[in-house]
């Protein structure tokens, strides 16, 4: 049996899809979910998704099952007859307030994942992670699974976390458990049009002036999950792997999805002074109650060109990504059927 933290989520809701579409296989499917709202919405986009890839007869072996990473009981229960888990579940955030949840979830949570794996005899674990956790290159130089981070950086609260919940899958390794670690880029899917990368579609949609002049990697949402299905099918473990299709300006990927979905894309380059200022008067405002999501960390990258190779998953896995300009149209096409 196959379990699924964070089934709901964006990567989640993906890798359902492919598992499901598995005609290969008849191993069950055990889905985490902790709201009714979010498993139904999750099915929704399932179905939007995946409508013609899905045999017959599939969704019977989906089960559904409520708990929190968080909660060692609830998810104790979840681990019974499991033989591989995704661990795709994760709190995002760059608002420096919510420091302790995101380490509640991120590295809490994932100590009581991999616990878990362990103690019931997982025969296999991927953890989704992120291309925040990696470290720093020169300028122009493409970061690899073996960049090292830079002690005196200061990281983001999220990086952090992240890279906490690493350590947990590498102490995990240490102790038998065989695992595979993933760093996506920033991924493109369809998902909650409102939140997370997805909201790039609607915020287009409704008219966006500005764009930041920030180029990092970008992936599919599809590829995220069927890289990670081919990687638990393969004989590797203990390694991991930068998925993503191509190194990208914001303003190439803003420009393409104003483009498909017929309306003007954002011209006008954000400046520093700009974010200076909405720090200086979001210093101001939070003391009085508001949040904090501007950080002087935030500024420095949001100006800056971080490249990624993804020549690893491309080499020892070969896989094959999609060129970020059809992830970009086959998503805009989804979210205009949700319009």
């Amino acid at each position: 049996m196959i379990l699924i933290t964070g089934a709901t989520g964006l990567v989640g809701t993906y890798l359902l899809s492919v598992l499901l579409a598995d005609k290969s296989t008849r191993a069950p499917i055990r889905a985490l979910y902790r709201t009714v709202e979010a498993k139904e919405a999750c099915l929704e986009r399932l179905k939007e998704i995946t409508t013609a890839n899905i045999p017959v007869g599939a969704f019977e072996r989906l089960s559904w099952f409520r708990a929190d990473v968080t909660s060692i009981p609830e998810l104790s229960d979840a681990y019974k007859g499991i033989a591989y888990v995704y661990h795709c579940a994760g709190y995002i955030s760059f608002n420096e307030k919510d420091y302790f949840k995101l380490r509640k979830v991120n590295i809490e949570g994932t100590a009581n994942v991999v616990n878990l794996a362990l103690t019931y005899n997982v025969k296999k674990l991927c953890h989704v992670s992120s291309v925040a956790t990696l470290g720093e290159e020169l300028q122009g130089v493409e970061l690899t699974e073996d960049s090292a981070r830079i002690s005196e950086k200061v990281y983001s609260s999220y990086s952090i976390t992240k890279y906490g919940a690493e350590m947990e899958v590498w102490r995990a390794s240490q102790e038998g458990l065989p695992v595979l670690i993933v760093n996506p880029g920033v991924i493109i899917g369809a998902g909650n049009w409102q939140q997370g990368s997805a909201s790039l579609f609607s915020r287009v949609a409704k008219g966006l002036s500005f764009y930041l002049p920030k180029t990092t990697g970008f992936v599919g949402a599809a590829d995220v999950a069927s890289f990670m299905y081919k990687a638990m099918q393969s004989k590797v473990y203990n390694e991991r792997f930068i998925l993503i299709s191509e190194n990208c300006s914001f303003k190439q990927v803003l420009t393409k999805i104003a483009k498909e979905l017929l309306v003007k894309p954002p011209k006008v380059a954000v400046k520093k002074w700009m974010l200076q200022l909405g720090w200086i008067i979001q210093g101001i405002t939070s003391r009085l109650g508001g949040s904090k999501y501007i950080t002087k960390r935030f500024i420095e990258e949001a100006f800056t060109e971080t490249l990624y190779s993804n020549k690893k998953a491309i080499d020892e896995l070969g896989f094959t990504f999609t060129p970020i300009d059809t992830v970009i149209e086959e998503t805009a096409k989804l979210y205009q059927l949700k319009k």
